[in-house]
């Protein structure tokens, strides 16, 4: 295909999920596509569970940004949040 091409779908059902790893448990039981973080479809793509499909549609992922507005009161449970974000890095 290319862009001027056209693909129409009609998909029966829909599924709402909570979290990644319900949507990629409904991929890997043959349930539909799964947009997911790499990571965590990795083990299943190098196995041929999963197949990468519309690569060029997904955006590269540079990773975790933090934001506070200010430093001046944090909460101790903040602070550690960000002492643990800041040693995965």
């Amino acid at each position: 295909m290319n862009g001027s091409d056209r693909l129409r779908v009609r998909v029966d059902g829909q599924l709402v999920f909570n979290g990644t790893t319900q949507i990629l448990n409904a991929a890997l039981g043959g349930l539909g596509l799964a947009y997911v973080p790499e990571d965590l479809a990795q083990p299943h793509l190098a196995t041929g569970r999963l197949k990468r499909v519309l690569e060029e549609w997904c955006q590269p992922y540079s990773g975790y940004h933090r934001y506070y507005p200010s430093r001046r009161q944090t909460s101790p449970a903040f602070a550690l949040l960000v002492d643990a974000l800041r040693y995965q890095s």
